[in-house]
Parts: C-alpha cells; sequence; structure tokens
C-alpha cells in the first residue's frame, strides 16, 4: 500500500506567519495532533504540533507558529509504501508526515491514517454499538454483538418486548448498519 492511498487530503496546514493560539485552535478543531506548515508557494517548511503548542508562549501576543514548529521536517513521496512511514513514525516517535509531490504538499499522514486500513467498518460499528448497549445497560455488559456486512446481530436476555425495539431503534442509528437480529 502506498501514501497516496491512506493519505489525508486536501491537508489542513498553517503559514509560518500564523498565530499559536489560531494554530493550535486549528489543531483542536480538527483533531489533528499536528499539521504541515507551508510557506506561499504551499512548500512544506514545518510541521505544528500539540507539543509545539505546550512550549508555546501564549502570553506573547506576536508568537507566530514560525517559533515554534519542528524543522526542518520529514516529508514523503505519495509513492512512498505505507510500512516504511509506519517504520519511520516510530522510531522517530511523528505524529504526521506531509506527503509532497513536486515540491508541494499534497496531503499529510497520521498516525489514525495508518491504522484506518487494519480496522473493518463492520470492527467500527461492533465498537460503536457496544458504546450505545453499555450506556443503555449501565455498563452492565448484557449483550453480545457480531457483525458482517452491516448485518448486526445482538445475544443475551431482553426483559420483554419493548426492550427488543429499543435495542433494535438503537442498533440502526449506527452509520453503516443495514439489518438488525435480535437473537
Amino acid at each position: 500500500m502506498l501514501a497516496r492511498e491512506i493519505m489525508t487530503r486536501p491537508a489542513v496546514a498553517v503559514s509560518p506567519g500564523t498565530p499559536v493560539r489560531e494554530a493550535t485552535a486549528m489543531l483542536i478543531e480538527h483533531g489533528f495532533a499536528g499539521m504541515p506548515v507551508v510557506n506561499e508557494d504551499e512548500q512544506v517548511v514545518g510541521v505544528f504540533t500539540e507539543a509545539d503548542a505546550l512550549r508555546a508562549d501564549f502570553g506573547a501576543a506576536t508568537a507566530t507558529v514560525d517559533a515554534v514548529m519542528a524543522k526542518p521536517v520529514e516529508v514523503v513521496s505519495p509513492d512512498t509504501d505505507v510500512a516504511e512511514i509506519a517504520r519511520h513514525m516510530l522510531i522517530d516517535r511523528l505524529r504526521c508526515i506531509p506527503v509532497v509531490e513536486e515540491g508541494v504538499l499534497a496531503g499529510v499522514i497520521s498516525r489514525r491514517d495508518l491504522l484506518r486500513p487494519l480496522v473493518r467498518h463492520d470492527d467500527a460499528i461492533v465498537a460503536h454499538l457496544h458504546a450505545l448497549l453499555d450506556d443503555y445497560s449501565g455498563h452492565r455488559k448484557r449483550w453480545s454483538v457480531d457483525v458482517v456486512g452491516g448485518v448486526v446481530s445482538v445475544g443475551g436476555g431482553f426483559a420483554d418486548a419493548a426492550e427488543r425495539q429499543t435495542i433494535r431503534a438503537l442498533a440502526h442509528t449506527v452509520p453503516g448498519v443495514s439489518q438488525v437480529e435480535l437473537h
């Protein structure tokens, strides 16, 4: 698998002159651990991370990303093998790596992007439904959940027909569920 197959694009980036407060707000708003810093030609000149934000002097009204960003920055091409990217991220403890094509930012790869192909869509449905059922039952783990191709099977004891209907309705609120079977 290649970087182009899993990278997030378009990449959200900031410029070196972006105020640290604004860049930090962007990290929080988008749920990123880091993001590329690009110049006016869209060339990657650094990476701004949560750690950079924590090191920044928020009291200084003029604090900019350029003062705290990591530079020089490691970049990869769209044709870089994902296994190589994963090794690089682990060894160097990187949270994100910009993807550059012909010298210009094309996307970004985060740890989450690397994990996404490892998780089947059905696994995400199971996790979401377990969370809903645990909340509903007061975290008593009353039901087992299995999902194959979007078809949900919920097994376990149901107090009555109303509870069966409630569990069926909860399952149908999870994105990707096509059918619900109760056992």
